[in-house]
């Protein structure tokens, strides 16, 4: 099943421990997290239920390609990493 880590510094925000999941899509698996965790998913996905800007999601060391309907593929194996992005100058 595939894993999904909400990495340190995002958890200080919000309670979101590790999880191993269904899905064979970044969507499918991030609504199983959802289900599990209802408070996560306002604060990764916007109005919309696209991801939001401050969001990163790696998989399998990879970033994720489509930030608005989530349709990257998930393995078994994939390792799923959600992050705060960081950004300034």
């Amino acid at each position: 099943m595939p894993r999904v880590v909400f990495t340190a510094n995002l958890q200080r925000h919000i309670a979101a421990p590790p999880a191993n999941v269904q899905g064979r899509t970044v969507r499918e698996v991030l609504e199983f997290v959802f289900a599990a965790n209802p408070a996560v998913r306002g604060y990764v996905l916007d109005e919309s239920h696209s991801l939001r800007k401050h969001i990163v999601i790696f998989v399998a060391g990879e970033p994720l390609q489509d930030r608005v309907h989530l349709s990257d593929p998930v393995s078994e194996q994939s390792e799923i990493y959600i992050m705060q992005a960081l950004s300034g100058g």
